[in-house]
């Protein structure tokens, strides 16, 4: 079990290091750069499926911890 947990968080942490910086969009907001404020921007394609996988991982390292915390 320990060596799942081991997997699953290499694979959690290197999937969040390619996500695209969302911080930059939120900084813009701040700094005056209002030209997409209002746009709605979907994730399409390789984003998408990032983001789904980032999901899949942080719920199965939230599972896998629970387990282990159990036993």
């Amino acid at each position: 079990m320990e060596i799942a947990l081991l997997i699953v968080s290499v694979l959690l942490i290197a999937i969040v290091l390619l996500q695209s910086n969302k911080a930059s969009d939120a900084s813009q907001i701040i700094s005056g750069g209002n030209d997409a404020l209002f746009q709605n921007q979907k994730e399409r394609g390789v984003e998408l499926l990032i983001t789904r996988l980032t999901i899949l991982l942080g719920a199965a390292f939230f599972i896998i911890s629970f387990i282990m915390f159990i036993k």
